[in-house]
Protein backbone atom coordinates (compact mmCIF):
# COMPACT_ATOMS: atom_id res chain seq x y z
CA UNK A 1 0.00 0.00 0.00
CA UNK A 2 1.32 3.34 -0.69
CA UNK A 3 2.32 6.21 1.45
CA UNK A 4 -0.49 7.72 3.58
CA UNK A 5 -0.23 11.61 2.55
CA UNK A 6 2.42 13.86 4.56
CA UNK A 7 4.00 10.79 6.04
CA UNK A 8 7.52 10.90 6.13
CA UNK A 9 8.57 6.82 7.08
CA UNK A 10 9.49 4.38 4.55
CA UNK A 11 6.40 2.32 3.72
CA UNK A 12 5.76 -1.52 3.20
CA UNK A 13 4.38 -2.65 -0.28
CA UNK A 14 2.89 -5.57 -1.83
CA UNK A 15 4.01 -7.13 -4.65
CA UNK A 16 2.65 -9.15 -7.81
CA UNK A 17 5.28 -10.98 -9.71
CA UNK A 18 6.25 -10.27 -13.14
CA UNK A 19 5.74 -7.31 -15.96
CA UNK A 20 6.84 -7.14 -19.72
CA UNK A 21 6.38 -3.89 -21.42
CA UNK A 22 7.45 -2.76 -25.06
CA UNK A 23 8.79 0.96 -24.85
CA UNK A 24 8.38 3.60 -27.69
CA UNK A 25 10.15 6.66 -28.25
CA UNK A 26 9.63 10.30 -29.40
CA UNK A 27 9.52 12.67 -31.74
CA UNK A 28 9.74 16.78 -31.33
CA UNK A 29 7.56 19.37 -33.58
CA UNK A 30 9.70 22.52 -33.12
CA UNK A 31 12.49 22.71 -30.17
CA UNK A 32 13.41 26.13 -29.28
CA UNK A 33 16.49 26.64 -26.65
CA UNK A 34 15.05 30.26 -25.15
CA UNK A 35 17.91 30.89 -21.98
CA UNK A 36 20.23 29.11 -19.78
CA UNK A 37 19.29 28.28 -16.16
CA UNK A 38 21.15 29.17 -12.92
CA UNK A 39 20.89 25.52 -12.15
CA UNK A 40 23.19 24.76 -15.81
CA UNK A 41 20.00 23.40 -17.75
CA UNK A 42 18.11 25.32 -20.37
CA UNK A 43 14.63 26.27 -20.95
CA UNK A 44 13.19 24.88 -23.92
CA UNK A 45 9.67 24.86 -25.64
CA UNK A 46 8.77 21.89 -27.70
CA UNK A 47 5.63 19.79 -28.82
CA UNK A 48 6.60 15.82 -27.74
CA UNK A 49 4.58 13.22 -30.12
CA UNK A 50 4.91 9.70 -28.93
CA UNK A 51 6.69 7.71 -31.93
CA UNK A 52 6.15 3.82 -32.30
CA UNK A 53 8.62 2.47 -34.87
CA UNK A 54 11.11 2.31 -32.18
CA UNK A 55 11.37 0.21 -28.75
CA UNK A 56 13.16 -1.69 -26.30
CA UNK A 57 11.65 -4.89 -24.24
CA UNK A 58 11.40 -4.00 -20.56
CA UNK A 59 10.99 -6.60 -18.12
CA UNK A 60 10.54 -6.48 -14.61
CA UNK A 61 10.39 -9.73 -12.24
CA UNK A 62 10.17 -9.61 -8.13
CA UNK A 63 11.91 -11.91 -5.96
CA UNK A 64 12.95 -15.16 -7.62
CA UNK A 65 10.64 -15.76 -10.12
CA UNK A 66 11.20 -17.08 -13.30
CA UNK A 67 11.78 -15.12 -16.47
CA UNK A 68 11.81 -16.39 -19.82
CA UNK A 69 13.30 -13.36 -20.97
CA UNK A 70 16.26 -13.79 -18.96
CA UNK A 71 16.72 -17.37 -20.92
CA UNK A 72 16.06 -15.82 -24.25
CA UNK A 73 18.37 -13.20 -23.86
CA UNK A 74 21.07 -15.45 -22.49
CA UNK A 75 20.57 -17.66 -25.79
CA UNK A 76 20.44 -14.55 -28.23
CA UNK A 77 23.49 -12.22 -26.77
CA UNK A 78 25.90 -14.19 -23.92
CA UNK A 79 29.44 -14.93 -24.82
CA UNK A 80 30.03 -18.38 -25.37
CA UNK A 81 32.14 -18.83 -22.17
CA UNK A 82 29.03 -18.74 -20.32
CA UNK A 83 29.81 -15.67 -17.90
CA UNK A 84 26.26 -14.69 -17.94
CA UNK A 85 24.84 -16.09 -14.95
CA UNK A 86 21.08 -15.60 -13.90
CA UNK A 87 21.04 -16.94 -10.20
CA UNK A 88 18.72 -16.06 -7.83
CA UNK A 89 19.38 -12.57 -5.84
CA UNK A 90 19.29 -14.26 -2.89
CA UNK A 91 23.05 -15.34 -3.99
CA UNK A 92 23.73 -12.02 -5.12
CA UNK A 93 25.17 -10.34 -1.77
CA UNK A 94 27.78 -13.16 -1.71
CA UNK A 95 28.38 -13.53 -5.52
CA UNK A 96 28.33 -9.08 -6.39
CA UNK A 97 32.00 -8.59 -6.02
CA UNK A 98 33.25 -12.03 -7.13
CA UNK A 99 30.71 -13.10 -10.27
CA UNK A 100 29.97 -9.59 -11.26
CA UNK A 101 32.87 -7.20 -10.84
CA UNK A 102 32.13 -3.49 -10.26
CA UNK A 103 32.44 -2.21 -13.89
CA UNK A 104 35.23 -0.75 -15.11
CA UNK A 105 33.78 1.75 -17.92
CA UNK A 106 34.15 -0.71 -20.66
CA UNK A 107 32.64 -3.86 -21.14
CA UNK A 108 35.25 -7.04 -21.77
CA UNK A 109 35.53 -8.13 -25.22
CA UNK A 110 32.42 -5.81 -26.40
CA UNK A 111 29.67 -7.75 -25.08
CA UNK A 112 26.41 -7.94 -26.25
CA UNK A 113 25.13 -8.92 -22.30
CA UNK A 114 26.15 -6.85 -19.30
CA UNK A 115 24.70 -7.74 -16.00
CA UNK A 116 25.47 -6.32 -12.54
CA UNK A 117 24.17 -6.20 -9.11
CA UNK A 118 23.88 -3.57 -6.69
CA UNK A 119 26.14 -3.29 -3.30
CA UNK A 120 22.86 -4.23 -1.65
CA UNK A 121 22.29 -6.64 -3.58
CA UNK A 122 18.48 -5.73 -3.86
CA UNK A 123 18.86 -4.88 -7.94
CA UNK A 124 19.93 -7.17 -11.22
CA UNK A 125 19.81 -5.34 -13.67
CA UNK A 126 20.62 -6.97 -17.35
CA UNK A 127 20.91 -4.93 -20.42
CA UNK A 128 21.40 -6.53 -24.02
CA UNK A 129 22.30 -4.72 -27.12
CA UNK A 130 23.52 -5.82 -30.34
CA UNK A 131 25.69 -3.31 -30.86
CA UNK A 132 27.70 -3.82 -27.51
CA UNK A 133 27.03 -2.54 -24.15
CA UNK A 134 29.48 0.44 -23.17
CA UNK A 135 28.11 1.88 -20.11
CA UNK A 136 27.51 0.41 -16.71
CA UNK A 137 23.81 -1.20 -16.15
CA UNK A 138 23.99 0.67 -12.74
CA UNK A 139 23.68 3.88 -13.38
CA UNK A 140 21.38 2.85 -17.16
CA UNK A 141 18.78 5.32 -15.89
CA UNK A 142 16.09 2.23 -15.00
CA UNK A 143 18.49 1.16 -12.43
CA UNK A 144 18.02 4.91 -11.41
CA UNK A 145 14.34 4.94 -11.60
CA UNK A 146 14.16 1.85 -9.18
CA UNK A 147 16.62 3.61 -6.55
CA UNK A 148 14.66 6.48 -6.59
CA UNK A 149 11.49 4.82 -5.52
CA UNK A 150 13.46 2.92 -2.68
CA UNK A 151 14.08 5.88 -1.16
CA UNK A 152 10.35 6.53 -0.25
CA UNK A 153 9.09 3.09 -0.09
CA UNK A 154 10.74 -0.78 1.18
CA UNK A 155 10.68 -1.84 -2.62
CA UNK A 156 11.64 -5.61 -2.88
CA UNK A 157 14.34 -7.21 -4.62
CA UNK A 158 13.74 -6.89 -8.37
CA UNK A 159 15.39 -8.22 -11.51
CA UNK A 160 15.46 -5.69 -14.47
CA UNK A 161 15.56 -7.33 -17.90
CA UNK A 162 16.36 -4.95 -20.72
CA UNK A 163 16.81 -5.38 -24.60
CA UNK A 164 18.06 -2.13 -25.81
CA UNK A 165 16.78 -1.68 -29.76
CA UNK A 166 15.74 1.91 -30.14
CA UNK A 167 18.65 3.71 -31.74
CA UNK A 168 21.34 5.31 -28.62
CA UNK A 169 22.01 9.26 -29.32
CA UNK A 170 18.97 9.53 -32.07
CA UNK A 171 17.03 12.21 -29.99
CA UNK A 172 14.81 10.00 -29.80
CA UNK A 173 14.37 9.58 -25.87
CA UNK A 174 15.07 5.56 -26.03
CA UNK A 175 17.19 5.88 -22.25
CA UNK A 176 14.54 8.39 -21.27
CA UNK A 177 11.33 5.66 -22.72
CA UNK A 178 12.91 2.97 -20.55
CA UNK A 179 13.20 5.18 -17.02
CA UNK A 180 9.41 6.04 -17.62
CA UNK A 181 7.99 2.98 -18.34
CA UNK A 182 10.19 1.35 -15.50
CA UNK A 183 8.66 3.72 -13.17
CA UNK A 184 5.44 2.68 -14.12
CA UNK A 185 6.14 -0.91 -14.09
CA UNK A 186 6.94 -1.39 -10.86
CA UNK A 187 4.53 1.29 -9.76
CA UNK A 188 1.50 -1.53 -10.62
CA UNK A 189 3.85 -4.45 -9.82
CA UNK A 190 4.48 -3.17 -6.25
CA UNK A 191 1.32 -1.51 -5.63
CA UNK A 192 2.38 1.92 -4.88
CA UNK A 193 -0.74 3.38 -6.27
CA UNK A 194 1.11 7.14 -7.53
CA UNK A 195 -1.03 8.78 -10.00
CA UNK A 196 0.60 10.17 -13.48
CA UNK A 197 1.43 13.50 -11.75
CA UNK A 198 3.12 12.01 -9.00
CA UNK A 199 4.80 9.21 -11.39
CA UNK A 200 5.89 12.46 -13.61
CA UNK A 201 7.33 14.31 -10.61
CA UNK A 202 9.64 10.86 -10.08
CA UNK A 203 10.35 10.53 -14.15
CA UNK A 204 11.28 14.53 -13.76
CA UNK A 205 14.27 14.02 -11.41
CA UNK A 206 15.63 11.08 -14.13
CA UNK A 207 15.86 13.39 -17.21
CA UNK A 208 14.24 16.15 -18.94
CA UNK A 209 12.09 14.34 -21.30
CA UNK A 210 11.36 11.23 -18.86
CA UNK A 211 7.57 12.77 -17.89
CA UNK A 212 6.45 12.93 -21.01
CA UNK A 213 6.11 9.29 -21.50
CA UNK A 214 4.80 8.67 -18.41
CA UNK A 215 1.90 10.42 -20.45
CA UNK A 216 2.64 9.17 -23.89
CA UNK A 217 0.54 11.82 -25.97
CA UNK A 218 1.07 14.75 -27.72
CA UNK A 219 2.39 17.61 -24.77
CA UNK A 220 3.43 20.88 -25.28
CA UNK A 221 6.58 20.76 -22.93
CA UNK A 222 8.55 23.82 -21.59
CA UNK A 223 11.17 24.58 -18.74
CA UNK A 224 13.58 21.81 -18.81
CA UNK A 225 11.34 19.66 -20.72
CA UNK A 226 9.79 18.35 -17.53
CA UNK A 227 6.52 21.04 -17.64
CA UNK A 228 4.02 19.35 -19.45
CA UNK A 229 0.69 20.55 -20.72
CA UNK A 230 -1.52 18.03 -22.86
CA UNK A 231 -1.78 19.70 -26.29
CA UNK A 232 -4.77 18.14 -28.91
CA UNK A 233 -3.03 17.19 -32.56
CA UNK A 234 -4.53 15.54 -35.56
CA UNK A 235 -1.16 13.87 -37.64
CA UNK A 236 -3.49 11.23 -39.10
CA UNK A 237 -3.24 12.46 -42.86
CA UNK A 238 0.23 12.40 -42.82
CA UNK A 239 3.12 9.71 -43.19
CA UNK A 240 5.41 9.94 -40.65
CA UNK A 241 8.78 8.55 -41.51
CA UNK A 242 12.08 8.34 -39.14
CA UNK A 243 15.52 8.05 -40.13
CA UNK A 244 18.25 6.97 -38.77
CA UNK A 245 21.92 8.33 -40.02
CA UNK A 246 24.42 5.26 -39.97
CA UNK A 247 26.92 5.80 -38.08
CA UNK A 248 26.05 9.01 -36.16
CA UNK A 249 25.80 9.83 -33.07
CA UNK A 250 25.10 13.28 -31.19
CA UNK A 251 25.12 13.78 -27.38
CA UNK A 252 23.30 16.41 -26.03
CA UNK A 253 26.11 17.78 -24.76
CA UNK A 254 27.58 18.03 -28.03
CA UNK A 255 24.14 19.87 -29.54
CA UNK A 256 24.42 22.44 -26.89
CA UNK A 257 27.99 23.43 -27.65
CA UNK A 258 27.56 26.54 -29.45
CA UNK A 259 23.75 27.33 -28.67
CA UNK A 260 22.81 30.79 -28.57
CA UNK A 261 19.58 30.91 -26.51
CA UNK A 262 17.72 33.63 -27.93
CA UNK A 263 14.58 34.93 -26.64
CA UNK A 264 11.24 35.61 -29.60
CA UNK A 265 12.13 38.49 -31.35
CA UNK A 266 8.50 39.18 -33.28
CA UNK A 267 5.24 39.31 -31.15
CA UNK A 268 3.23 37.67 -33.73
CA UNK A 269 3.13 36.10 -36.80
CA UNK A 270 2.24 38.26 -40.26
CA UNK A 271 -0.48 36.49 -42.42
CA UNK A 272 1.72 36.33 -45.46
CA UNK A 273 4.95 34.66 -43.99
CA UNK A 274 8.06 36.26 -45.32
CA UNK A 275 10.18 33.06 -46.46
CA UNK A 276 13.42 35.04 -46.42
CA UNK A 277 12.75 36.02 -42.95
CA UNK A 278 11.66 33.23 -41.59
CA UNK A 279 13.17 30.96 -38.93
CA UNK A 280 13.91 28.48 -41.60
CA UNK A 281 15.92 30.75 -43.51
CA UNK A 282 17.07 32.69 -40.28
CA UNK A 283 18.23 30.72 -37.30
CA UNK A 284 18.02 34.35 -35.17
CA UNK A 285 14.17 34.89 -36.20
CA UNK A 286 12.21 31.75 -34.48
CA UNK A 287 8.75 31.29 -32.40
CA UNK A 288 10.27 30.97 -29.01
CA UNK A 289 7.54 31.83 -27.15
CA UNK A 290 5.15 29.10 -26.10
CA UNK A 291 1.56 31.47 -27.83
CA UNK A 292 3.86 31.52 -30.94
CA UNK A 293 4.45 27.89 -30.57
CA UNK A 294 1.08 27.29 -30.32
CA UNK A 295 0.24 29.42 -33.62
CA UNK A 296 2.76 27.44 -35.74
CA UNK A 297 1.15 24.42 -35.03
CA UNK A 298 -2.50 25.44 -35.93
CA UNK A 299 -0.61 26.39 -38.66
CA UNK A 300 -1.18 24.23 -42.31
CA UNK A 301 1.90 21.28 -41.54
CA UNK A 302 2.56 22.52 -45.40
CA UNK A 303 3.98 26.00 -43.33
CA UNK A 304 5.48 24.42 -40.83
CA UNK A 305 8.75 24.13 -42.95
CA UNK A 306 9.60 28.20 -42.48
CA UNK A 307 8.39 28.67 -38.78
CA UNK A 308 8.52 25.32 -36.90
CA UNK A 309 12.30 24.62 -36.49
CA UNK A 310 14.79 22.82 -33.55
CA UNK A 311 17.44 25.06 -32.92
CA UNK A 312 19.85 21.85 -31.83
CA UNK A 313 19.98 21.91 -36.11
CA UNK A 314 21.98 25.17 -36.11
CA UNK A 315 24.76 23.55 -34.19
CA UNK A 316 24.74 19.68 -35.08
CA UNK A 317 24.42 20.33 -38.95
CA UNK A 318 27.58 22.20 -38.79
CA UNK A 319 29.37 19.47 -36.75
CA UNK A 320 27.39 16.76 -39.23
CA UNK A 321 26.59 18.57 -42.85
CA UNK A 322 25.65 15.45 -44.05
CA UNK A 323 22.71 15.80 -41.88
CA UNK A 324 21.51 18.39 -43.12
CA UNK A 325 22.19 17.37 -47.06
CA UNK A 326 19.97 14.42 -45.88
CA UNK A 327 16.73 16.64 -44.05
CA UNK A 328 17.10 18.21 -47.94
CA UNK A 329 16.77 15.21 -49.64
CA UNK A 330 13.81 14.00 -47.21
CA UNK A 331 12.25 17.49 -49.11
CA UNK A 332 13.57 16.66 -52.27
CA UNK A 333 11.34 13.08 -51.83
CA UNK A 334 8.07 15.10 -50.95
CA UNK A 335 7.90 15.97 -47.97
CA UNK A 336 5.39 18.35 -46.70
CA UNK A 337 7.42 19.12 -42.87
CA UNK A 338 11.07 17.29 -42.12
CA UNK A 339 13.27 18.10 -38.99
CA UNK A 340 15.82 16.55 -36.68
CA UNK A 341 14.09 15.18 -33.28
CA UNK A 342 15.96 16.44 -30.17
CA UNK A 343 19.50 16.75 -30.32
CA UNK A 344 19.59 14.77 -32.95
CA UNK A 345 20.66 12.61 -34.98
CA UNK A 346 17.49 10.78 -35.92
CA UNK A 347 15.52 13.00 -38.59
CA UNK A 348 11.98 12.75 -39.74
CA UNK A 349 9.49 13.87 -42.49
CA UNK A 350 6.05 13.36 -42.61
CA UNK A 351 4.12 13.12 -46.15
CA UNK A 352 0.78 13.85 -46.95
CA UNK A 353 -1.18 10.39 -47.19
Amino acid sequence: MACPTGTSSVCSIKIINIMTVKTNVKLNLGLSVLRKRTDGFHDIETLFVPCFDFGDTLEIVTGDDYSRTSAALSAKYASQDGRFDTSALRQARCTADSVHPKFSGQTENGERLVQRISEDGKLMITIAREEGVDWDPLKDLCAKAYSILAQDYDMPPVKIFLEKRAPVGAGLGGGSADAAFTLKALNELCGLGLDEQRLSEYAARLGSDCAFFIFNKPMLGSGRGEILEPYGIDLSEYEVKVLIPEGVAVSTAEAYKGIVPRECHFDKLSDQPDRHNSPANNPYIKPTKMSDLRTVLAMPVAEWKDYLVNDFEVTVFKAHPELAAIKQSLYDSGAVYASMSGSGSALFAMYKK
